[in-house]
């Protein structure tokens, strides 16, 4: 495996610069803080309040899901150091497509850890936020639905084939909050660059495609459920979900494990249910 180039830029809400190195390593994906190492795993995730954070040992990385999401796709679970330089993963243009390149200059991943296979369906509902867990193929189905004639409810699903088509979804949100989520300190860096921003009518820049926010939420699940560490084998499906949603429903189904089986090494590999 090669060592990767550095990917440099600043965080959606600490606003601060901020650079990445992917290091081939022995043993699990963490993040790495100065000396400290930080798990990509459920345990050590901190706050969810409008992205994913990490921390330990007095240390934490923010906004950590979208490079999450394409080492998901891309096979990564284990075998990687992420050295950040500051409190916050670069928001880069707020999808996760850019990761792409960071992470393929490192050549083939090792191969992956044995998964979970679902073996009986299992549902959280929490209002109107619904997370559930299906046997079958591994495939996953988002839905969203905001008061905004410009997206309304919109659904997608698809196997995990089609999973890198959500990458290039970037993140969204209302000119309506901007003042309120800068004032509680969060997307001080939100700009046209780095987000959809939609005004009263609609997005201010064109969507790449016309239900990019629900591909963004899938995205988003994507990488969360990463944090479970190794690969979810069935389908997952996320009404209305949110970061705390995921993980909440995510530790859940870690204590409730007579819900999953452990899939068998040689089946793991392949991906594939028995």
């Amino acid at each position: 495996m090669r060592q990767s180039p550095v990917i440099s830029g600043h965080g959606l809400h600490t606003g601060a610069p901020s650079w990445v190195h992917l290091h081939p390593a022995e043993g699990g994906v963490r993040f790495r803080r100065g000396r400290q190492e930080i798990p990509a795993s459920l345990e050590f995730v901190a706050d969810t309040k409008r992205s994913t954070t990490l921390a330990c040992g007095g240390y934490q990385v923010l906004t950590v899901e979208h490079l999450l999401a394409a080492l998901h796709v891309r096979g990564w679970w284990r075998g990687l150091v992420i050295e950040v330089s500051a409190d916050e993963v670069p928001i880069l243009d707020g999808s996760a497509a850019p990761w792409l390149g960071l992470i393929d200059a490192l050549g083939a991943p090792p191969p992956p850890p044995q998964g979970f296979v679902v073996s009986a369906p299992f549902t959280l509902q929490q209002g109107r936020t619904r997370c559930r867990v299906l046997p079958g193929e591994q495939r996953l189905c988002a839905e969203i639905d905001f008061d905004h004639p410009a997206i309304g409810r919109q659904r997608w699903c698809g196997p995990a084939e089609a999973f890198e088509t959500l990458l290039p979804a970037r993140t969204f949100g209302f000119l309506s909050e901007l003042e309120g989520l800068r004032g509680a300190g969060l997307a001080t860096a939100a700009s046209l660059e780095n987000a959809i921003v939609y005004g009263s009518d609609g997005p201010l820049t064109p969507l790449r495609v016309a239900d990019e926010p629900v591909r963004h939420k899938a995205l988003d699940a994507l990488g969360d459920f990463y944090l479970l560490g190794r690969p979810l084998l069935g389908g997952l499906e996320v009404v209305r979900g949110s970061h705390g949603a995921h993980v909440h429903f995510a530790r859940t189904m870690v204590r409730e494990a007579m819900l999953l089986s452990l899939l068998p090494a040689a089946a793991g590999e392949s991906g594939e249910l028995p």
